[in-house]
């Protein structure tokens, strides 16, 4: 059995504001929902098992791109988004960070009492992968977070997170009990090792003999291991910089949002009289419903679709961040009393954007676009963890501790 990837990112601490843990909860779910009804249950966790798709959707939610609470969010925000509905779409998400993790069991049970599945075997998967992880590679990573998403079928993917603190360092672990198809075959740059092979699933009738096999790994020497995985690594600077992003898929989705006769098509083609800046978040989200593989390379230009709390590259722009989720819901609830035209609008958007990156020279200016994003940010919204800061000093009635050009330096990041 084979891990499916796994990420090193910077350690970062900190709580998500719930001003944006209410709204990435309903977008996450929103687009899982999306993945669910056009591509199925299998799709999804094959997704997730996919440490660039991951990242990118962590993006394309408002997070910051590259940090470690991106896997903590990301997964609290879909356990409490599809909770409500998980018997309904047939994924439930089981575990968390910490103490939420020692929950597993007993929810993987639940799960397989109403499911007809073998909960035992399920427990046994989810405490071999945390112990395997934890195990296999001697670099000082302990595991902090675990989930465990699971389908009705027994199909699973298990996403954990361990934490070197004195490397300063947090390691995501991705697992999937199916062989992972083209998410983590893609040439990515930041990938190395083999592609994915088969893995037996330990709630299928075989289940006796992968768990013989998952055992053997654990006394497999670690180097063995390692080379066995594929990785992303995310550099240590927090900003996103140009080198982190393709230009041209990014242009092509400006050029969507602000060149007129694109973005009157690309409104036509949602069945929605949108703006540039609703358009291009959508065309982002849009991406990571129905993209390929090789698009999620550079997972840093998902930013560009919400932002990021720090203003990582820019504040989240509240009022486009609601718009984007009332079109997405409006859509499923469509395509939920038989109507998918408004649903399938999400796949016209992504191909017309990918065909605007084939035939033109679109290549963003990066330095203008965060210049523009941070211009226009008070007319849609724009709030970051420091505005909240900022909001609690003067209610404590505190002198400000910088100068206005310390706040312009800030504001610039």
């Amino acid at each position: 059995m084979k891990r499916s990837g796994f990420a090193d990112l910077p350690l970062h601490y900190g709580r998500v504001p719930p001003w944006l843990a209410e709204r990435m909860a309903k977008l996450g779910s929103a687009i899982v929902e999306s993945i669910l009804i056009q591509y199925g249950r299998s799709e999804f966790l094959s997704r997730v098992a996919d440490p660039f798709w991951f990242q990118a959707l962590g993006a394309v939610m408002g997070m910051d791109w590259h940090s470690s609470g991106i896997t903590t969010s990301v997964m609290s925000a879909l356990k409490r988004g599809l909770a409500p509905r998980a018997d309904e779409l047939g994924i439930y998400i089981c575990g968390g960070r910490g103490k939420s993790s020692r929950n597993t069991p007993d929810e993987l049970r639940r799960v397989a009492d109403r499911r007809s599945l073998d909960g035992d075997a399920l427990v046994e998967t989810s405490r071999l992968t945390a112990r395997i992880d934890n195990n296999a590679i001697a670099d000082g990573f302990q595991i902090y977070l675990h989930t465990f998403i699971i389908s009705a079928q027994g199909e699973w993917t298990v996403v954990q997170q361990g934490m070197n603190e004195a490397g300063g360092l947090a390691r995501r672990y991705h697992w999937h009990s199916a062989s992972v198809r083209d998410f983590t075959s893609a040439p990515h740059t930041g990938i190395v090792g083999e592609s994915q092979g088969v893995i037996m699933n330990l709630v299928d009738a075989a289940a006796d003999g992968a768990q013989k096999a998952m055992l053997s790994i654990v006394k497999e020497n670690p180097d063995f291991t390692l080379r066995e995985m594929n990785r992303l690594l995310m550099p240590r600077h927090h900003e996103v910089r140009a080198e982190n992003v393709d230009l041209k898929r990014l242009g092509a989705v400006l050029a969507l949002a602000y060149e007129r006769d694109f973005r009157d098509f690309a409104s036509l083609l949602l069945l929605e009289k949108l703006g540039p800046r609703t358009l291009q978040s959508l065309a982002l989200v849009a991406e990571v419903v129905h993209g390929v593989p090789v698009r999620f390379s550079d997972p840093a230009r998902f930013s560009f679709a919400l932002g990021g709390k720090d203003r990582h590259p820019f504040p989240v722009p509240l009022k486009t961040y609601d718009e984007s989720i009332a079109v997405l819901r409006k859509s499923l609830d469509s395509a939920r009393m038989g109507n998918t035209e408004k649903l399938e609008g999400f796949r016209r958007l992504e191909n017309f954007t990918r065909r605007i990156e084939e035939r033109c020279d679109s290549r963003a200016d990066f330095a203008k676009t965060v210049a523009h994003e941070f211009a226009i940010s008070k007319r849609y919204g724009g709030r970051s963890v420091f505005d909240d800061v900022k909001t609690t000093a003067k209610k404590k009635r505190q002198p400000l501790t910088q100068s206005p050009h310390k706040q312009l330096r800030l504001f610039n990041l």
